[in-house]
């Protein structure tokens, strides 16, 4: 009878064991929804590696450029769809935690994070994954054609032989773009920069709605110059297109792509599982495969193109001054220079 007794205790303790672990498979499993401004032929190559690690989490992607991902997270203020935000500027990011957004969170490899790449707070509201920076997408053909000089720094994209020959990002739905154009208010001064724009405009045939179409037109031939950033080209320059990426010598504007958990009634931990993954060591050597600039390092080798510090070429950036002044910079521009936009 004690046998019996004893046999049927390790039974029920068994089945309760069995039944702990198929509770916790089915709190884990489930469906995300991730916001991201990565580009749209570079993420899914990420989520490839997400779905071979986590078959169980389904991952539906919201993908846009930088400012129309904040203007849909800024609407969405009071009922947030979103679960995570993904490789997102985080000057963006900071908007949107100024509004109470963003929950903290501290994913697995923090402690590897280089401190510019992450939120100070404890535990962060956002945290960095790579970094991008402003590029001249040069095409090599067409500039050799109209017997352009191959630009080499920001100041000489205002000379008088490149009027209508460039195109750029509009800052307003742009990452790349507002980058930009924070990067020269920033370092000459606002009214110095105000004026520098000024004089840029002249010279700018389209801003965009893209950051990565100047590149591409440029790269088709449509124009011989593309404000864009270094990673389009680079990309571009491996696929036979003839351009040259330029990193400006009077340094280059940038902004980190990173992660945050969006603040809900209901916080799924599988969105915690994928901010874990996504800060991991085998999808950052991904990411530094064409950004050199990642949260921590990788032993990736720096891809050809780039300087062989790329940190050194980064102009000094204040974030939380350009999350502050965004909405002001952005209403200047637009009256400034939106009349060259693109349609939507």
């Amino acid at each position: 009878m004690q046998r019996r007794t004893h046999a049927l205790a390790g039974m029920i303790l068994g089945f309760a064991v069995a039944l702990t672990l198929v509770v916790s498979g089915l709190a884990r499993a489930g469906e995300i929804l991730v916001y991201t401004a990565l580009e749209d032929d570079e993420y899914p190559g990420y989520l490839e590696l997400f779905k071979k690690d986590h078959p169980d989490i389904t991952v539906k992607v919201v993908r846009d450029s930088t400012g129309i991902v904040t203007a849909k997270l800024l609407a969405e203020k009071d009922n947030p769809q979103a679960d995570v935000v993904w490789g997102t500027a985080a000057t963006s990011l900071l908007v949107c935690d100024q509004n109470g957004m963003l929950e903290g969170y501290a994913p697995k490899n923090l402690d590897k994070v280089a401190s510019q790449f992450r939120d100070a707070a404890n535990p962060p509201h956002w945290v960095g994954i790579k970094a991008w920076e402003t590029g001249f997408c040069v095409n090599t053909v067409e500039s050799e054609k109209q017997k352009l000089p191959i630009p080499a720094s920001m100041a000489d994209l205002v000379k008088p032989e490149y009027k209508g020959k460039i195109v750029m990002p509009n800052p307003a739905s742009s990452g790349t773009g507002f980058l930009t154009v924070s990067a020269v208010l920033q370092t000459m001064g606002e009214e110095k920069g105000w004026q520098f724009l000024d004089k840029l405009h002249d010279n700018i045939a389209q801003y965009t709605h893209s950051g990565s179409k100047p590149c591409k037109m440029a790269g088709a031939g449509e124009f011989p110059i593309g404000i864009s950033f270094g990673y389009r080209g680079i990309i571009q320059k491996q696929k036979g297109e003839p351009v040259q990426t330029v990193f400006p010598a009077d340094g280059c504007g940038w902004d980190v792509e990173a992660n945050a958990l969006v603040k809900k009634a209901a916080i799924k931990p599988e969105a915690k599982v994928f901010l874990d993954w996504a800060l991991g060591a085998d999808v950052m050597k991904m990411y530094a495969k064409v950004y050199p600039l990642t949260a921590y390092p990788t032993g990736v080798a720096i891809p050809e193109g780039y300087p062989a510090d790329p940190f050194k070429i980064l102009v000094k950036n204040d974030f939380q001054w350009a999350a502050k002044n965004r909405e002001r910079i952005l209403a200047e521009w637009t009256k400034r220079y939106g009349s060259k936009s693109e349609a939507k």
